[in-house]
C-alpha cells in the first residue's frame, strides 16, 4: 500500500467512527504512522485531505454509478438514482454530511462527478421527450431536493422519522420536471417539454448544416423555452 493510500485509509476509518464528522490531522499521522510533514506534502492541508477522503469514500459508490447499464426506461434510472443516493447517505453518514459541507472551501471531485451522471441521465430524459425543463434546471432541482432529503434523514432523524419521506419528496419533484410515459401527446408535449427534447437530440448528434455559432444560438433560444413559465 502506497504512503498516500495508507493516509487515506486511516482518515477513511477515523471519520467513519467520528461522532462529529471530523479528524485531526495529528490522528491520522498517529493511525497511520507517519509524520506531520508527509501527510501535508501529500494533501496540502487539512482541506486537501478531507477532500480528498470523502473522494476515496465515495469511489465505490461512484464507481457503481458509472458501470450502471442504463434501461430503457430513463425516469426508472432517475428514480432508482435518486435512491441510490438516499441509501448511500444513511449507510456512510459522515462521508455525506463531510461531501455537502460548506466549510469545505474546495469541493470533493465526487460530488461534481455526481452531478455529472445525474445530468446525463438527465439528457436521455430529455432526448425521450420525458423533460418539461432543460436537462441543467432539472439537474439543480432534482440534484438540491435529493440532498436536501439525506440531509435531513441523517442529521434530523428525529424530525424524519417517515422511511416513505424520500419517496413522497421524490415523487413531487419528478411531477415538475418529467412527462409520465403514459401521459397523451396532447397533454404532455408542451412548448417547454418539445424544446428540451429537441435541446438533447441536437447535443446527441450536432447538425451539420449550422455553424458552431449558429447551434449555441439555437442550443441558447432552446433553453429558454424550455424553462420559460408555462
Amino acid at each position: 500500500m502506497d504512503l498516500r493510500t495508507r493516509i487515506l485509509e486511516a482518515a477513511a476509518d477515523l471519520l467513519s467512527r467520528s461522532t462529529e464528522a471530523d479528524f485531526s490531522t495529528r490522528a491520522v499521522c498517529e493511525a497511520a504512522g507517519i509524520g506531520a510533514p508527509q501527510l501535508y506534502r501529500q494533501f496540502g492541508d487539512k482541506e486537501g485531505l478531507l477532500s480528498a477522503v470523502v473522494d476515496y469514500g465515495f469511489e465505490r459508490y461512484l464507481a457503481g454509478k458509472r458501470a450502471a447499464r442504463p434501461s430503457a426506461d430513463p425516469v426508472r434510472d432517475l428514480r432508482d438514482g435518486w435512491d441510490n443516493h438516499v441509501a448511500f447517505a444513511v449507510e456512510h453518514p459522515n462521508y455525506y454530511r463531510l461531501m455537502y459541507s460548506p466549510g469545505l472551501s474546495t469541493p470533493p471531485e465526487a460530488a461534481a462527478e455526481a452531478h455529472r451522471l445525474l445530468l446525463g441521465v438527465l439528457e436521455r430524459c430529455a432526448a425521450a421527450g420525458r423533460l418539461r425543463v432543460s436537462p441543467q434546471v432539472a439537474a439543480q432541482m432534482v440534484m438540491s431536493a435529493n440532498t436536501g432529503v439525506a440531509l435531513s434523514l441523517i442529521t434530523r432523524p428525529a424530525i424524519y422519522p417517515d422511511p416513505g419521506f424520500s419517496a413522497q419528496v421524490r415523487e413531487a419533484v419528478f411531477a415538475a420536471v418529467t412527462v409520465p410515459g403514459d401521459e397523451p401527446p396532447a397533454t404532455g408535449r408542451t412548448t417547454g417539454v418539445a424544446a428540451a427534447t429537441l435541446g438533447a437530440l441536437l447535443r446527441e448528434t450536432p447538425p451539420a448544416v449550422l455553424s458552431a455559432a449558429e447551434t449555441a444560438l439555437l442550443h441558447q433560444w432552446l433553453t429558454a423555452l424550455a424553462d420559460a413559465p408555462e
